[in-house]
């Protein structure tokens, strides 16, 4: 959120301000507590209700932080703390690049240290001043709804006074304030953060917050707030670059390089041509373990791995590191990369049960609304995939597998922001769910957030629980890939074995009271869907099933060509099956076709890369949790 005084300006405003609480919500309360702060502080409440909203969209999380360290409705950040009270961990064990035609390529920063309250960026300690402005304790300002408001409005007064401008006044002359409050240190990422903030200003919101209680911001159409205000805060200009990105957004070229270490290793991508080599059909959404800034040292670190663009939390700036046109290793599988395009969002708060800014998804969704119009991608979950929906590889490859974003990323809300919500588009009884439940209210106990086997904090959530039978006591469903003995799958934040995540969809097995079973993993997998809080939305879909003759088809983690496909010098890459099969009676639906494709790209010089394509051809499907694929040729499709 930057620096928004000088010392001299770091000077208690509140030291008659009645205390905070962190009691349970009284109805109308939080509304009331935005007033109540504004008029104190001498903002005007529609700039603190909107800046609240692109921070947290007013919710306050229990109290939990967010994954860069921001606290309640007001992203007051105290990483020191957050980091102290979570685990560091990474997501799992994958080689980055998933391709087994060169050595493994592992990325992990759950090495990297944890920053010192000193060494951190204004941007990630602002609590601490909003507790010298306000003499509110600090851990008042993490818990209390009304302490963390003011601390929040305090900030943004200092701010206004910073630049010279008096408090109060219309919401239009606060927009280097709002600039300010961001953390942003350039002036491309402020003005976008500002102008987000007066977006939601000038339409108005309206929501039901995560304590249950209704917040109001009525529209100002009219308001035209004062640009030019954001040249006086003597912010850099970004950084210049051939960037991809739409100019809804603040983004800067930050590069990753391409560098030759000799005996044939490099690194931290492959040069490529696309889409002219290849298609580009998938954007994978990701968190990065880390600190912005340790984010960007890893990225330009030559002996790591790579991405093509990183999201900031707390103000949704961008930075590329790739042109599209080259291939990326962060997916763990190298038939994915060499199709898609890596979206790392900033989070070293690896406990999962964090949260992500409204900031951070509105920036990320204009990226990923602009990539998609680009490259044709189509705006669903079997093309924006989450890292935990790409499959492994090979049998052996698919326990190490990366699990984030995690089930707490709100996927129905990011759709929205999408303009591709997920929706009804079929009658009852249809052949095809998509996973939906209300996020918010949806709280499934996951455990493993900060040890093994104990609960998360309650948390809203986009997955849904699969079991064996339609009951809460029957046992999980398995997945043999991730425990070949045959063990049940957990409730562990980070398995995924039995868990299916908003905007997937499923060909429905049966129906049964409030419960539907689905295909999932070759075996049929229960969730529970009360009529009066349905989980699913009826879809409709292509469906494929065993063409008839056969009972069973081999599954698998990648696409790859027939051995007659490959020339002279390009070794022929095994086709070798997922440990599940597709039965025949079952259904599952169909993401898309696509030829048996290759990039061979073992080499720092590209002369001799090849694109190598067969004439085996292989639809995707939702299989699992992650996507899948199976041969044309051996199942039938039709529409659900």
């Amino acid at each position: 959120m930057g620096a928004v005084a000088s010392a001299a300006l770091l000077l208690p405003l509140l030291s008659a301000a009645p205390p905070a609480t962190a009691g349970p919500p009284v109805p109308g309360s939080l509304q009331r507590q935005f007033a109540a702060a504004a008029e104190r502080q001498g903002v005007p409440q529609s700039v603190l209700l909107a800046v609240s909203y692109l921070q947290s969209r007013w919710d306050g999380h229990g109290g939990a932080p967010s994954v860069t360290g921001g606290y309640g409705p007001m992203h007051l950040t105290d990483a020191v703390t957050a980091l102290a009270d979570a685990p560091h961990h990474s997501h799992g064990t994958e080689d980055a690049r998933g391709d087994d035609a060169r050595g493994p390529r592992h990325g992990s920063a759950s090495e990297t240290p944890l920053p010192t309250r000193d060494r951190l960026p204004e941007r990630l300690r602002t609590l601490d001043r909003a507790a010298a402005l306000t003499g509110v304790p600090a851990e008042e300002l993490r818990a209390g709804t009304a302490a963390n408001i003011e601390g929040g409005a305090a900030l943004l007064a200092a701010a206004q006074r910073a630049s010279g401008r008096p408090l109060g006044g219309a919401p239009a002359d606060w927009f280097g304030a709002v600039a300010r409050y961001s953390g942003a240190d350039d002036t491309a990422t402020a003005t976008a953060y500002a102008n987000d903030v007066f977006d939601v200003i000038r339409t108005g919101e309206s929501r039901t917050t995560d304590s249950g209680q209704v917040v109001t911001l009525a529209a100002d159409p009219d308001v035209a707030p004062a640009r030019g205000q954001v040249g006086s805060l003597g912010l850099r200009a970004p950084s210049s670059g051939p960037t991809e990105c739409p100019r809804t957004v603040a983004c800067e070229w930050i590069p990753a390089p391409y560098e030759e270490f000799g005996d044939g290793d490099y690194g931290n991508h492959d040069k490529a041509d696309r889409p002219a080599s290849q298609s580009i059909g998938y954007i994978v959404v990701h968190d990065t373990e880390a600190t912005w800034d340790v984010t960007l040292k890893l990225v330009q670190d030559p002996t790591y791995v790579s991405w093509q663009y990183s999201l900031r939390s707390s103000d949704g700036h961008i930075a590329q590191h790739l042109p599209l046109k080259d291939v990326g290793w962060h997916a763990g599988n190298w038939f994915v990369n060499a199709k898609s395009v890596g979206l790392e969002h900033e989070g070293f708060l690896t406990a999962p049960d964090s949260w992500y800014t409204e900031a951070m998804y509105r920036s990320s969704a204009r990226l990923v609304r602009y990539l998609a119009g680009r490259y044709d991608i189509p705006l669903d979950r079997q093309h924006v995939l989450g890292h935990d929906n790409v499959p492994g590889t090979v049998t052996s490859t698919i326990r190490g597998m990366h699990t984030d974003p995690g089930p707490y990323w709100d996927w129905d809300h990011y759709f929205r922001l999408l303009g591709r919500p997920f929706t009804a588009s079929a009658g009852p009884e249809a052949r095809v769910v998509t996973i939906r439940p209300s996020y918010a209210t949806h709280q499934p106990t996951y455990t493993g957030c900060v040890k093994a086997g104990e609960a998360c904090a309650p948390h809203g959530s986009g997955a849904v629980r699969l079991y064996t039978a339609p009951s809460l006591d029957a046992p999980l469903v398995k997945d043999v890939g991730l425990r070949p003995g045959g063990e049940e799958s957990t409730t562990g934040v980070n398995d995924t074995g039995a868990r299916a995540s908003t905007g997937q969809s499923y060909a429905v097995a049966e129906r049964r009271g409030d419960w539907t079973a689905i295909w999932y993993l070759g075996q049929k997998a229960w969730f529970h869907d009360p009529k009066g809080g349905r989980t699913a939305v009826d879809s409709r879909g292509l469906l494929l099933t065993p063409r008839k003759g056969l009972a069973e088809v081999p599954v698998y983690g990648r696409a790859y060509p027939e051995p007659s496909a490959y020339p002279a010098g390009v070794p022929v890459q095994a086709v070798s099956p997922l440990p599940y099969k597709l039965l025949a009676g079952q259904s599952y639906v169909v993401g898309g076709r696509t030829p048996g494709e290759y990039y061979f790209a073992p080499t720092f010089d590209t002369a001799g890369h090849r694109v190598v394509r067969g004439q085996e051809e292989y639809y995707q499907i939702q299989f699992g949790h992650r996507i899948a694929f199976v041969k044309a040729a051996d199942v039938r499709v039709r529409r659900g």
